[in-house]
């Protein structure tokens, strides 16, 4: 593949990443969960199903104890996920996510399913199973994160 080829290959990738987070969020907006952001998201995918410390879910961000420290305090005070303590480590706090939390993992869901269901329209049943078995080859499920 040419260089040309691979940047044109790369733009398309990152496009539909950007749209499909915009649209999930929008989904996620438009089903009445208010004060969220993308970030938001990709902090509920690390932490189901069983919860995460600051230093994990920092870890899968890409970003500092600190502002994944501030993202968990916002989260906290919007009722999203809590702090409980953590099963193996006296000193750390596990980070969970609460029933809204949950719900609003669900609708994200809903959401994705639906931007998904476009792309089946465009390409049909069969290219998009070989596009996820694909994609699944290159990059087998996750991290699930930001491109800051």
């Amino acid at each position: 593949m040419h260089n040309s080829e691979a940047m044109a290959l790369s733009a398309a990738l990152l496009a539909v990443a950007g749209e499909l987070t915009q649209r999930i969020h929008e989904g996620v907006v438009a089903r009445g969960f208010e004060g969220i952001r993308p970030a938001h998201g990709f902090a509920f995918a690390r932490l189901a199903p069983d919860g995460a410390t600051v230093t994990d879910l920092a870890a899968h961000l890409g970003v500092t104890k600190q502002a994944a420290s501030q993202l968990v305090d916002e989260l906290v005070r919007k009722g999203y996920v809590e702090r409980r303590p953590h099963p193996d480590d006296a000193r750390a706090r596990l980070i969970v996510l609460t029933e809204l939390g949950w719900a609003c993992t669900r609708a994200a869901e809903e959401a994705a399913a639906e931007a998904v269901r476009a792309w089946g329209e465009v390409l049909g049943e069969s290219e998009m199973r070989a596009l996820r078995d694909r994609l699944l080859r290159i990059a087998p499920y996750g991290p699930i994160r930001p491109s800051w």
